[in-house]
């Protein structure tokens, strides 16, 4: 790359680099020939320096807002991570400068940042859809499209027209930029979130994880509302009250906004010596949970949300080799494709069923095991994936569009 071209990410989910996939982009990005500058908040225990630089990427971070649990809290998130995005990045622009900023949403607020640095800098602005805010915001808090709709779709539009180039998860949201964003095709690109062959990876099982029972069963993932721990836990109680699998230990790896509450609802169903909640653990923790368990699950509900969304956890399961259950959902089949059996969409107790079936079928569980792990070397993993952000890149930059999107 003959001029270097300086690009700065912004996301607000999760500090960097414990969000995969901004780190994942980071480093390829870094790998490529950019020099990239990260924006983000801090962490509740780890990654709380405001400033420090980690593989020749400049992260600056900001104090976070509390948890967001009622539409008010959640309302507030966007102006308070907005206004701080916006200082550190004057001060990423004093320090060493940017071509263009890199957006993750949600929020859908930072394309008046990009607006900002598109007249005082003349940087580019690119949008990286993680999510789609207003049928997140309904699968949060159910109802049907009302104002607090109609504003994040306003928003989610506003973005779009203010992005220079769009990046999306997934076929689905590509069809989402370009049917309801009516954003220009050709400026759309998949960069789907793949796991590094690298990173996370098996290990030798710990039979002590499974507390003295036969079978491991396990959920990594994030604890919100729209994530489905209610629909596992009701099946929880189905595999082991009503078929009476009794030598069956789940473990919940994850921490979130309904961290607490999904607690509770354990304990009130009577199932707290039998379900296990680590919170959130170590990189090598996960790996011997991962490489112990018999089977993972993957309980996502079908809403506005999910059922076009690509879950990681479904990723990382592949990537261990294991076999899942999971509700239909449209991005869910795509990614598992036959390496996992599926229920009914939010029907709790034939997901239960499901989880029976594999529990009494080892063979059966081997084979998914190993297409999903193939799945993941040959066509998934970030080796293969990352190369489309690349490809996205070097068309704003230099105009060249990629072959392949998909």
């Amino acid at each position: 790359m003959e001029d270097k071209k300086r690009i700065l990410i912004i996301v607000e989910n999760l500090p960097v680099p414990f969000d995969r996939r901004v780190w994942l982009e980071s480093t390829t990005l870094k790998a490529s020939g950019y020099e990239v500058s990260v924006i983000c908040p801090q962490g509740a225990t780890t990654y709380q320096e405001p400033y420090e630089e980690i593989d020749g990427i400049r992260i600056y971070r900001y104090k976070p807002p509390p948890p967001t649990t009622t539409k008010l809290s959640y309302a507030w998130e966007f102006p308070y991570c907005w206004f701080k995005s916006l200082g550190l990045a004057f001060r990423v622009g004093r320090e060493t400068g940017f071509d263009a900023i890199h957006a993750c949403n949600p929020p859908d607020t930072f394309f008046l940042i990009g607006l900002i640095f598109k007249v005082l800098r003349r940087s580019r602005f690119v949008y990286d859809q993680h999510d789609l805010c207003p049928e997140l915001y309904l699968s949060r808090f159910g109802g049907r499209p009302a104002g607090n709709f109609w504003l994040l779709r306003l928003l989610e539009w506003a973005t779009y027209r203010s992005a220079d180039m769009v990046i999306s998860t997934n076929n689905s949201y590509r069809e989402h930029a370009i049917e309801v964003g009516k954003f220009p095709a050709d400026k759309v690109f998949v960069v789907r979130s793949g796991p590094r062959l690298s990173g996370l990876s098996p290990v030798e099982p710990v039979p002590e994880l499974k507390r003295g029972r036969k079978s491991l069963i396990c959920y990594l993932g994030v604890m919100a509302p729209q994530d489905g721990l209610d629909y596992l836990l009701r099946a929880a109680r189905h595999v082991i009250d009503v078929v009476k699998r009794k030598n069956v230990h789940f473990v919940l790896i994850g921490g979130g906004d309904s961290f607490e509450a999904v607690k509770a609802l354990r304990d009130d169903l009577g199932l707290k010596d039998h379900v296990e909640m680590t919170g959130r653990i170590s990189d090598e923790d996960v790996e011997r949970y991962l490489s112990t368990a018999d089977l993972c699950v993957c309980p996502d509900p079908r809403n506005p949300l999910n059922d076009v969304s690509t879950m990681n956890k479904v990723l990382e399961y592949m990537t261990f080799g294991k076999a899942m259950v999971s509700f239909d959902l449209k991005e869910s089949r795509y990614s598992a494709q036959d390496g996992a059996l599926y229920a009914n969409p939010n029907d709790e107790i034939e997901f239960g069923e499901r989880i029976v079936q594999l529990l009494d079928d080892e063979e059966l569980r081997e084979e998914m095991g190993k297409r999903n792990r193939e799945r993941i070397e040959s066509e998934l993993s970030w080796e293969h994936t990352g190369r489309e952000l690349i490809k996205a890149y070097n068309a704003l930059f230099n105009g060249r569009a990629p072959e392949d999107r998909s």
